[in-house]
């Protein structure tokens, strides 16, 4: 009898709902809703990351400085610190969708000036990663038609080439993330399995001659920075969480396993460094044949790297352009920021917003920061680590405020905030000792961005202050017919109210 009640009640409110309310929207729902596999979600973040490049370079450095063993576990216990940090992650991931990923999840546990420095800090080191790879992609592609063709190596060639890649990269995000990451991860598979295949079937104990500037650091922490830059974009398919399918799921996975992929090929890549087997691909990528690498290894290698320096310049703008797209939505950036492309349901202007500054950086990093590549890849790192950090602290916040804190929830967030600060502290006062500034005032330029941004917002738009934190949210056509009427109240909250016909008798509830 229950059931049929219940039944009865629900026809009734189907029959008398009000179908002239205005409907409700999400705020995100320009992006295009479900659209995204669970593969094109790993392939965003695989993108970014581009493990393929992380391992190379991790084992240069291995050979390099050789920190032996304690630079083995120095690999495997970033590797855990990254997990753990996405461990927080997932408590956003799990509970909400949001194309500002950690901006718009510092949000939620803390307020708007610490949402506003992870948002500085994010755009800052997403740009700064997009100019670090873009920057590598433009020489390597040179490099290997060097090789196959003529020599154009040169200024113009390099500009020329800039252009041509940025123009690629914007073509290629503004069609759709499913054609770009689902083509990525196919390339970026075969560049893994290609650098996995050379390091297992060779061996030398030949050392590379390339000439490598002393990290401020030393090794042993250099190489966990190190680490920590390789990862940096493991998180991006959360800026994807509006367009996923089933994303609660879906990117919450993604988020927790890609650190452990990269992790676990970041740790083969140091143990074929120490026991000879990565001395033939590092010197076939830095120094061609004269390393005595065969010309078909050779080309194999760069064309593989080539892939992976595009994939994670394509990474990053498809992530740092939603990243865009979220604070255009909300008016703390330019509004246009928000425009979405009518057919391929992409914010078209953040995206080629984002190309024009990464390409613009390259050209002033090749002109002026190459040379000290060390203070521009703290700087990253200094970014990237505070807004980890204040991830960490706002899952902590926010879980104790729902009421929903476990014994491991409260350890992660609490060590992973504690860890962070005090890696924070760290960086900037090794920086200051080794006369590299940049990273200190990066540090605190990123810690006085949030309240700057406030103030600055509460003059010129204030009501952009209230909409901070957007995320995708239930709209009317995600209700059943006779579930009631969404609206949004005085306060921007939406509101489940009763369709007007619908009594207390009519509910299942009532005469119990």
């Amino acid at each position: 009898m229950a059931v049929s009640a219940a039944l009865r009640a629900a026809i009734t409110r189907a029959q008398n709902a009000d179908q002239h309310s205005e409907p409700v929207f999400s705020p995100l729902r320009g992006l295009g809703r479900g659209r995204l596999t669970p593969i094109d979600l790993l392939g965003q973040s695989l993108s970014t990351i581009a493990p393929a490049t992380g391992m190379v370079f991790i084992a240069l450095w291995m050979i390099t400085y050789s920190p032996g063993y304690v630079g083995l576990a120095a690999i495997a216990a970033t590797t855990s610190a990254v997990f753990l940090v996405a461990f927080c992650i997932t408590q956003f991931t799990r509970r909400l969708a949001a194309a500002g990923s950690l901006y718009s999840f510092v949000f939620q546990g803390s307020g708007i000036r610490a949402t506003l420095t992870a948002g500085a800090a994010l755009v800052l080191g997403y740009l700064g990663i997009s100019v670090s790879v873009f920057s590598q992609a433009v020489p390597s592609l040179l490099d290997t038609i060097a090789i196959v063709g003529p020599d154009v190596r040169g200024t113009a060639a390099t500009v020329i080439t800039t252009v041509a890649i940025a123009l690629a990269v914007a073509w290629i995000a503004v069609r759709g993330v499913r054609f770009a990451t689902r083509a990525i991860l196919v390339v970026e598979a075969c560049s893994l399995i290609l650098i996995v295949v050379v390091m297992l079937a060779t061996h030398s104990d030949t050392t590379t001659a390339v000439a490598l500037p002393n990290p401020s650091l030393s090794a042993v922490p250099f190489l966990a920075m190190l680490t920590v830059l390789s990862m940096a974009g493991f998180e991006s398919s959360a800026f994807f969480g509006p367009e996923a399918k089933r994303p609660l799921i879906s990117v919450t996975r993604t988020v927790l396993i890609s650190p452990i992929i990269c992790g676990v090929l970041f740790v083969f890549a140091a143990w074929a460094a120490m026991t000879g087997h990565g001395a033939t691909i590092v010197g076939a990528y830095f120094e061609g044949t004269a390393s005595g690498a065969s010309a078909e290894v050779v080309l194999a290698v760069k064309i593989g790297m080539t892939c992976s320096w595009f994939a994670s310049t394509l990474g990053c703008a498809q992530a740092g352009s939603r990243l865009l797209y979220s604070m255009g939505i909300e008016r703390v950036l330019p509004a246009p920021l928000a425009r979405v492309h009518r057919r391929f349901r992409t914010p078209y202007v953040a995206v080629l917003a984002f190309v024009a500054v990464s390409a613009a950086g390259v050209f002033i990093y090749s002109d002026t920061v190459r040379d000290d590549s060390g203070s521009f890849d703290g700087v990253v790192e200094t970014a990237l680590v505070c807004a980890y950090t204040l991830v960490a602290f706002a899952s902590w916040k926010f879980l104790r405020r729902i009421g929903e804190h476990t014994s491991l929830t409260r350890i992660c967030t609490v060590s992973v905030s504690v860890a962070g600060a005090g890696l924070l502290v760290y960086i900037v006062l090794d920086g200051a000792v080794h006369g590299m500034w940049a990273l200190p005032i990066a540090a605190l330029a990123v810690a006085v961005s949030g309240t700057v941004w406030s103030s600055l917002l509460r003059r010129a738009r204030p009501e952009s202050l209230l909409m901070v934190g957007a995320f995708d949210s239930v709209e009317t056509a995600d209700l059943l017919p006779g579930a009631g009427t969404l609206l949004i109240d005085g306060d921007g909250r939406r509101r489940l109210v009763p369709d007007r016909g619908t009594s207390e008798r009519d509910s299942p509830e009532h005469g119990r």
